[in-house]
């Protein structure tokens, strides 16, 4: 096998549980196993589904702002309480607890990188959005 680069905002790579890693399209695919590394630039809140929440079901999210800068949003989980937010700047990251109901927003335009098991993830749209 020889290296090659991997362009990380066109592929997403796969971190196996047999100690592999493949690079592969950007396929959103909640049935697969092992870790996912996944890059985007994001030029609006409608790049990062900012009128959706988001779960991860079976491991933390490491969420990193790379450039630009980011609002990440975690949904009340009691009756009455409000969002917590968690703004990022390039360089920073966050993690997301497993089983966490979230949400991006950007204050500009930015890079992001995450770190997730995608197996058991799911979108659900906000209330009013």
């Amino acid at each position: 096998m020889s290296a090659t680069p991997i362009d990380l905002f066109t592929s997403f790579v796969n971190l196996r549980p047999d100690g592999q890693a493949h690079a592969g399209p950007q396929t959103f695919d909640p049935g697969r196993d092992g870790w996912h590394v996944m890059t985007f630039h994001v030029e609006t809140d409608a790049d990062v589904h900012a009128d959706h929440w988001e779960i991860h079901s079976d491991a933390d999210e490491l969420v990193s702002c790379l450039t630009g800068g980011i609002r990440m949003y975690f949904r009340p989980e009691q009756e009455g309480e409000g969002e917590e937010e968690v703004k990022l700047t390039a360089g920073t990251a966050v993690v997301v607890p497993r089983g966490r109901w979230h949400r991006i927003e950007l204050d500009a335009p930015s890079d992001i990188m995450s770190f997730t098991v995608l197996r058991g993830s799911r979108l659900e749209g906000r209330a009013g959005s």
